[in-house]
């Protein structure tokens, strides 16, 4: 057995028949299965793992529970993982982070020396003047910012998400959340337990509740066997509830699983974080939480340190230094900041142990081992006031530093839903107020310490769930106390030489916080954005707190007037793979679809729908591409646009709604005409367009992007729901089969199949639309033009499209008639200058910058978005949509490539493709305005980073004159 490792029973999570090697800065190391890679390293006597953000300073575990930035490695190429959480396995390998040089020897800690030339928000002031300072600086910045390395050849996992509805979903798996989750099942609910921990039970794992230390494994063995056995509840270990919506919509993550979940009643039994004690040299290796001892000996097995002193301002701290006495450690002196303890029992345990306790005592320095890499002794010291401590000094040698100023609740969930956190001045605890109606709380997250009212809290929340949800409970209006002062209530101890940390992550010691207040950010919102406190990893789960005693002691304010940051979603990190996982969406086929299954179609999805791509192997898909495109630009082809949206408008005030809703003008269109839509946001930005067909006085069909046609028909019903105009909307996108068959010969195929209409151009030119029938089919005909020809769409009853795609192909076959798909109808629109919302426009992008204000009915007194557009119209122009043109043996620039001027991002690439018709590459591009001229030559950065050079083209590209077109 390691000199570091525990006899068993001690190390609940390992397994001593299965042993594990890794490899961490290039040493090899064995720990057990269970291990994670942090207790694995303290087992191995390692505890330097980590450097810090700003100063580069050695760090080591503090909570180990994956609550803070001290352990966060690079694994396997991963950065910013958190070694306590973090399972260690048979090949893993692992580096430290943030450091120049080795781990053991990081020059960049000669920060350190220089600190005080790097005051609070130093850097919003010493690299912005004169102008243009800040490029010579950021190159000397950039490489030393940020903390892991991200690896640019890495491939994502698979992750998915799966939607699951419960009558209760409680979140945390301690004592309250086991009570209130059985509780809620035996009232007959569907329950939800989730819990971070791969082990039910929270703190019964690892803290002493008793002085003979059997309680809390007896009371977790019995909680955990009924909740593990009731069928109504469902266990979620290992799991992380990030957030909470609204009406109890929480997305609980768990391996590669997002879990979308909804709750009728949610019950946060969250817990609390045990909170440090500021001193100087707090954060050197070997000084941690209390709790966190506590893990390591009873869930890892491993053995903290020969020689202990524990520092705190509660009676908990008095349980674990029996349980490191039961283990063997050596406890060099109990510290206590208070005047006496609580519990007198507990008091004259701890004595009975030979170990002393120093009262109304704190740590006022720790001192380092050589270059801080670990702490080897404690100046302890007299409080003689607030925050002061006496001159006269005691040095305990130790080589382990436990300290615990408290405990402040798990809030964040809850204020995420609109819960209030007070805070009491003269007692030192929080409550937390004005929970929404279906969510509860319970256990130490509640105020509620003592392990027999923190059951009996559960089971209350459990209750009054039942009660909400009709199922027999009865509501509990009474509060459970348990009488129990965990905080102290000034755990603050300012060092003339400072490196009293308040922040972890950020190195933030008591001066940055005072003075931020000094400097004018007395709002304790403003002092985080200008000292950056609590924005780091750990998300102020224990920077919060002191700094609220900071900033409030400064500004003369109490802690409850002055309060704490506001706590947003996630509740801790996401992975991107998480959020972009694979969606469980319905696939939604055209009538067509088998067909282009038979002519060889390689099938893309567009929004919901499959559509072709273009129709080949995919080994070929340019030379697909260039025979389909030249098809119908010298004979006929035809494409499948059963997807496009379509919606009908009917009444009297039909013209007067589009009138509103688009930015052209409407009133007058004739009927029989079409018309280009252009719908905007009320920010002014285009989010669709279309074609608006007039068939009567009072009827509009108005077509829609394929990915867009829920938002414009959601959109138009709730503008209507304010104007309340004569008209009905109707999305009959799934009543009609479309296709739009283009070309010089594309009259040809249809002259003898359409009845009712004549198809001359004098009497159906274009832009027009007409109603007749197609082989005895009805059918509404547009003659359009977005690829560039001669063309008409038929629109049929969808029940009828595939009997349509056969009489086109068969009547087409003499010409030479070829189907063509969507990577195809894409170049050919390039050609003809025709954009693509959502690929051509972004989230900013407006009218005149994209040249579409001869499609803006400026003098229109009203449509959605029209003072947006108007002002932005006025204001300076930051970037144009261009076109541009390369030689065809250039590289071809792919979409969202960047766009240079002198060597600094002028724009990106949109849309880019090689044109078989034109013999030369063509694309659509964002560039600064004084690059928009056309013939000007500007650079843009392709995939193997070399840089190619454009020409601003004027567009269209290809027949400028719409002759083919209007033929």
């Amino acid at each position: 057995m390691s000199a570091f490792r525990l006899e068993a029973p001690s190390g609940l999570l390992i397994d001593r028949d299965k042993p594990v090697s890794f490899e961490f800065e290039g040493e090899h190391y064995q720990a057990f299965s269970g291990d994670t890679l942090a207790s694995a390293l303290l087992a191995n006597g390692r505890w330097l793992q980590s450097r810090s953000f700003k100063y580069h300073r050695p760090r080591g575990p503090l909570t180990m529970a994956g609550q803070d930035a001290n352990t966060l490695v690079q694994v396997d190429g991963e950065p910013n993982v958190m070694a306590d959480t973090l399972p260690v396995k048979t090949g893993l390998t692992a580096t430290g982070q943030n450091y120049l040089g080795t781990l053991e020897r990081d020059y960049s800690a000669l920060l350190g020396v220089f600190s005080r030339f790097m005051p609070v928000g130093f850097y919003y002031r010493a690299f912005f003047k004169p102008r243009g300072l800040w490029a010579h600086w950021e190159k000397l910045i950039r490489p030393m910012a940020g903390l892991g390395r991200l690896d640019m050849d890495s491939r994502p996992q698979y992750h998915d998400k799966q939607y699951r509805f419960f009558d209760v979903v409680v979140v945390g798996a301690g004592p309250a959340g086991l009570s209130a989750a059985l509780r809620a099942a035996e009232g007959g609910a569907s329950v939800m337990l989730v819990d971070e921990q791969h082990v039910l039970g929270g703190a019964l794992c690892f803290h002493r509740f008793d002085i003979e230390g059997v309680q809390a494994e007896r009371t977790r063995s019995e909680l955990v066997e009924q909740v593990v056995s009731h069928p109504a509840i469902e266990v979620f270990s290992g799991a992380t509830c990030n957030a909470w919506f609204a009406d109890n919509y929480l997305p609980v993550i768990r391996g590669s699983r997002l879990y979308k979940v909804r709750a009728r009643e949610c019950i946060v039994a969250s817990g609390a974080y045990e909170q440090h004690i500021i001193f100087r040299n707090n954060d050197l290796p070997g000084i941690v939480m209390a709790s966190a001892v506590a893990r390591m000996m009873k869930l890892y097995g491993v053995c903290p340190g020969s020689r202990v002193v524990m520092l705190t301002g509660n009676d908990d701290a008095y349980l674990h230094v029996l349980e490191l006495a039961d283990n063997g450690v050596e406890v060099a002196a109990l510290i206590d900041m208070r005047s006496q303890a609580d519990d007198s029992g507990l008091a004259q345990a701890v004595r009975n142990r030979g170990i002393v306790i120093h009262y109304q005592h704190t740590v006022y320095e720790a001192l380092s081992a050589s270059a801080n890499r670990h702490i080897r002794a404690a100046d302890i010291r007299r409080i003689v006031g607030r925050g002061r401590v006496s001159e006269s000094s005691q040095l305990i040698d130790c080589d382990l530093l436990c300290m615990s100023a408290g405990y402040m609740p798990a809030y964040q969930l809850l204020c995420q839903a609109g819960a209030k956190l007070g805070y009491d001045d003269k007692e030192a605890c929080f409550h937390l107020g004005n929970l929404p109606q279906g969510l509860h709380i319970a256990g130490s997250v509640n105020g509620v310490h003592k392990l027999d009212a923190v059951i009996q809290d559960g089971r209350r929340a459990g209750e009054q769930a039942l009660a909400n949800l009709g199922m027999g409970g009865t509501p509990a209006d009474t509060v459970v106390t348990c009488g129990v002062r965990v905080n102290f209530d000034w755990p603050i101890f300012p060092h003339p030489k400072g490196k009293e940390f308040v922040d972890f992550d950020e190195d933030l010691q008591i001066a940055d916080i005072v003075n931020a207040t000094r400097l004018g950010y007395r709002d304790i919102q403003l002092v985080k954005r200008f000292s950056t406190v609590g924005m780091g990893p750990s998300q102020g789960r224990h920077s919060a707190l002191p700094t609220a005693r900071l900033v409030a002691d400064a500004t003369g304010r109490s802690v409850a007037d002055t309060g704490v940051t506001t706590a947003r979603p996630p509740f801790s990190a996401e992975r991107l793979d998480s959020l972009a996982g694979r969606h469980l969406n319905p696939v939604r086929y055209t009538p067509m679809h088998y067909r282009h299954l038979e002519a060889g179609a390689r099938m893309m999805p567009a929004g919901n729908w499959l559509r072709p791509a273009y129709y080949g192997l995919a080994s070929e898909r340019e030379a697909c591409l260039q025979r389909e495109s030249l098809a119908v630009r010298h004979g006929v082809g035809i494409i499948d646009i059963s997807t496009l949206g379509g919606i009908e408008l009917y009444g009297s005030d039909a013209a007067e709604f589009m009138n509103r809703m688009y930015t052209f003008a409407f009133i007058k269109q004739p009927v029989g005409k079409t018309r280009y839509a252009v719908l905007t946001s009320e920010q002014g930005v285009v989010i669709d367009d279309g074609v608006a067909c007039r068939f009567a006085d009072e009827h509009y069909y108005v077509s829609t992007t394929t990915v867009s046609v829920e938002r414009v028909y959601r959109e138009m019903l709730q503008w209507n729901a304010q104007w309340r105009l004569d008209v009905d909307i109707v999305n009959a996108t799934s009543a009609f089969a479309a296709v739009n068959i283009a070309g010089p010969r594309s009259r040809d195929v249809l002259q003898h199949l359409v009845q009712e209409v004549d198809l001359n151009s004098e009497a159906f030119p274009y832009l027009a639309c007409r109603q007749g029938r197609v082989a005895g089919i009805p059918a509404r005909f547009l003659r359009t033009g977005f690829v560039g020809e001669l063309g008409y769409e038929i629109h049929v009853p969808s029940y009828s499209g595939e009997a349509l795609w056969d009489l086109l192909m068969i009547a087409g076959k003499a010409f030479g008639i070829q189907p063509f798909g969507v990577e195809t109808q894409r170049l050919l629109r390039l050609e003809k200058g025709h954009i693509i919302v959502g690929q051509d426009t972004d989230g900013m992008s407006h009218p005149r910058e994209l040249s579409m204000e001869w499609a803006v009915g400026h003098k229109k007194p009203f449509f959605v978005g029209k003072r947006s557009v108007d002002y932005i119209h006025r204001a300076q122009q930051r970037r144009k949509l261009v076109g541009f043109s390369l030689p065809a043996s250039s590289t071809r620039p792919l979409e969202g490539q960047l766009v240079l001027d002198q060597g600094s991002i002028a724009g990106n690439v949109t849309s880019c493709e090689y044109s078989p018709t034109l013999e030369k590459i063509i694309g659509l591009a964002y560039v600064k305005p004084e690059q928009s001229t056309t013939g000007h030559r500007f650079h843009i950065r392709v995939e193997d980073g070399s840089v190619v050079q454009a020409e601003v083209t004027a567009m269209p590209f290809y027949d400028p004159d719409n002759s083919r077109q209007e033929l």
